[in-house]
């Protein structure tokens, strides 16, 4: 079974508007740049995510992206916009975006028939080491001809570890690292694992490790360029 968490990476992000407070770039046109691998350290995937706009209200903001899904032959797998919130002092995200969209995509697209609900995976704006996050989950559920499909996924446990240096192909980076389960369930069959996520401030997301129950690296995924 492939994968059916997609990480979509730099958007687990923290927030304010001092631009050495936020987690996330603020300039329109930035591009951001992941790989992922999986356990044998094999090449899954590219993503790109492009800032297409911002938009601010006071305190808030709405930071929309481009995403864009490339597999190891460079083809387009799918493209979609997202677009995360900034609240006060946190930083909310539609859980959808924890659902791998590339299994389901037709010509570049995601089926408009798919339904999907679910929590906002909340971050606090200045983390720190002990602090224990809300958890989040998310249901999908589509039908394909006569078949009903249903797809779930709670993030639970999610706490910040540690303040370190974590080094990536885009550079080295102050990190947050954050850890949270993921039980998930596909027409009936449980996968439980484990995350863990590194966070640097101005960038979002610059690595994540996913682990099966016992405690063995799935896969990987990791910044490679910021421009």
């Amino acid at each position: 079974m492939k994968k059916l968490i997609l990480f979509t990476l730099f958007v687990i992000i923290a927030l304010g508007l001092n631009a050495q407070e936020i987690f996330f770039p603020t300039k329109e046109g930035t591009v951001l740049t992941y790989q992922s691998f999986d356990k044998k350290d094999k090449l899954s995937s590219t993503v790109k995510y492009t800032i297409t706009q911002l938009s601010i209200r006071g305190s808030d903001m709405d930071i929309t992206y481009q995403v864009e899904s490339i597999d190891p032959k460079d083809k387009l797998v799918f493209k979609e916009e997202i677009t995360i919130q900034q609240k006060g002092d946190k930083l909310y995200f539609d859980m959808s975006n924890f659902i791998n969209k590339a299994a389901f995509q037709q010509d570049g697209s995601i089926p408009a028939e798919i339904e999907i609900t679910g929590n906002n995976l909340e971050v606090p704006s200045n983390p720190n080491p002990g602090d224990v996050l809300p958890d989040a989950s998310v249901e999908m559920a589509m039908k394909i001809g006569f078949v009903n499909m249903k797809m779930s996924a709670n993030v639970t446990n999610r706490k910040v570890e540690a303040i370190e240096d974590i080094t990536v192909a885009a550079g080295t980076f102050k990190g947050y690292k954050f850890s949270s389960e993921v039980n998930s369930t596909v027409m009936g069959i449980k996968v439980n694992s484990k995350n863990t996520d590194w966070y640097a401030k101005g960038i979002g997301i610059v690595k994540s490790e996913n682990y099966d129950r016992n405690g063995k690296l799935q896969s990987r995924t990791e910044l490679i360029e910021v421009k």
